[in-house]
């Protein structure tokens, strides 16, 4: 986990993938940044890493919710700050653009409030700018594998303020989903979670779904400070 504006760039800037790079599978990427300079950067570096294709560019809010419905990307990399809205705000709207999708903030500053939000609206991480490109790789390919990404000093926080707005649905969960949801509880990813319950990628994946619903969660990091405030994890 972390241990672990303003000139608009074109909207649907494709990447090639870099000699060498294998061509599948790879973690499909759009970069929402408005900062030409930074996004050029970014997407260069994320761009030639082993595994990650960015596939479009954007620089609104706008423009990102409409690239992530046609790319359908595995990761949305948005920036926090954007000149038609807020990213975190947008969240929910990316999510509904393309079901699935993971999103991993960039923000210049970050909070405990900051990442509460992130965590709440249903992003997958919190990254600061100033973090590096090795740690930013690294957090593209933590929240591609089902993880969450914030950094140590803020989880706490998070899953405080998380703790006392979550709403549970009081539904029993069942043994397997106790399982996933104490994994969950350590960090782990929706892979991991596989490996260790012994099942397919796509039978914890609907384990993880299942927890979450019953929960009433809206992400892994809520269904947690649900399951910390009806006492499920004792």
């Amino acid at each position: 986990m972390g241990r672990v504006s303003t000139v608009v760039f074109p909207r649907k800037r494709l990447m090639s993938p870099s000699p060498g790079r294998p061509a599948s599978p790879s973690i499909r990427l759009v970069l929402v940044e408005d900062h030409d300079m930074v996004a050029e950067a970014l997407g260069l570096a994320l761009g030639r890493a082993a595994g990650i294709e960015v596939v479009a560019r954007a620089g609104s809010v706008a423009a990102a919710v409409a690239d992530t419905e046609r790319w359908r990307p595995d990761v949305v990399l948005l920036d926090r700050r954007l000149p038609d809205g807020d990213g975190v705000a947008a969240i929910p709207r990316l999510s509904a653009a393309a079901p699935g999708v993971r999103v991993l903030v960039l923000t210049g500053e970050a909070s405990p409030a900051v990442a509460a939000r992130v965590a709440e609206a249903g992003g997958a991480g919190l990254i600061v700018k100033s973090a590096g490109l090795r740690k930013l790789e690294s957090a593209v390919r933590e929240v591609a594998a089902g993880g969450a990404v914030f950094e140590h000093a803020l989880l706490a926080g998070v899953l405080n303020r998380l703790t006392g707005r979550a709403r549970g649905s009081g539904a029993e969960l069942t043994a397997r989903e106790r399982e996933t949801l104490l994994l969950l509880a350590e960090g782990a990813s929706t892979g991991q979670i596989s490996e260790r319950l012994g099942v397919a990628h796509n039978t914890a994946r609907n384990h993880i779904q299942r927890v979450l619903e019953k929960l009433g969660a809206r992400s892994k990091l809520e269904a947690v400070a649900v399951a910390r405030r009806e006492g499920l994890l004792d």
